[in-house]
């Protein structure tokens, strides 16, 4: 496989095994990179945490956000529940407080729309690239590291990564997921799988296929096998 060996090329000489965890959503890679580092003791870098913190409120990245979608993106502010207590001097709302992002709303315009999802793409993806480069130079003496990141491929962030191991589930197991999850109706749902790569086309560029069609036991049993093979 071409890319695997162009990849492997990179890390010669070094002995950190970098798995770049992937796969399409609701597929359960969180599923995987959790029994990694629950069962197996593995750090596990998440790049969706890494992207909501890039958006965290105030930061940089979330006024622009709202500055191109305004309210519809903002997110409610949540009714104080009354209490009976002395009056007392208001306090001054820290600069940046209410920049916070409707997560769910954002979702739904970016899915909707290829334009925006890239505009929105190329203005975290930088800071969560940012985020990993900082945080392997922090794990560089450890013997593995998982980098679970869901848009691995169209990213390139297989880049950072010594193998590829990509999480699949059958189409149906993974529209009914993402259905549960996120309480979407299943139109929205399947145009959120097609908006990402197939996962034929994922498949083809991974090092191994790890099936997540629901068996916990025969999960974790293909992560020990994947584990004590070479990369």
């Amino acid at each position: 496989m071409i890319r695997a060996s162009f990849i492997r090329a990179r890390f010669q000489g070094s002995e950190q095994r970098r798995i770049g965890l992937t796969g399409g959503i609701a597929t359960g890679k969180s599923t995987v990179g959790q029994l990694l580092a629950g069962r197996f003791g593995l750090p596990v870098l998440d790049a969706d945490l890494y992207a909501r913190g890039a958006l965290a409120p105030g930061s940089p990245a979330a006024r622009a956000v709202l500055a191109r979608y305004g309210v519809p993106v903002a997110a409610k502010p949540v009714a104080a529940k009354p209490v009976a207590a002395k009056p007392v001097a208001a306090r001054p709302v820290a600069a940046g407080a209410g920049d916070a992002i409707d997560r769910a709303a954002l979702g739904r315009i970016v899915f909707a729309d290829p334009v925006e999802r890239r505009w929105l793409e190329e203005l975290v993806h930088p800071l969560v690239r940012q985020r990993f480069e900082a945080e392997l130079e922090r794990l560089a003496h450890a013997p593995v590291v998982v980098l679970m990141i869901p848009l691995l491929f169209e990213t390139g962030l297989e880049s950072l990564c010594s193998e590829v191991w990509l999480v699949t589930c059958s189409p149906e197991t993974q529209l009914q997921r993402l259905i549960g999850r996120d309480g979407l109706p299943e139109h929205e749902a399947g145009a959120r799988i097609a908006a990402q790569w197939p996962l034929a086309r994922k498949q083809a560029l991974a090092d191994r296929l790890i099936s997540n069609d629901g068996d916990p036991e025969a999960l974790e049993q293909q992560l020990a096998a994947a584990l004590a093979l070479n990369p």
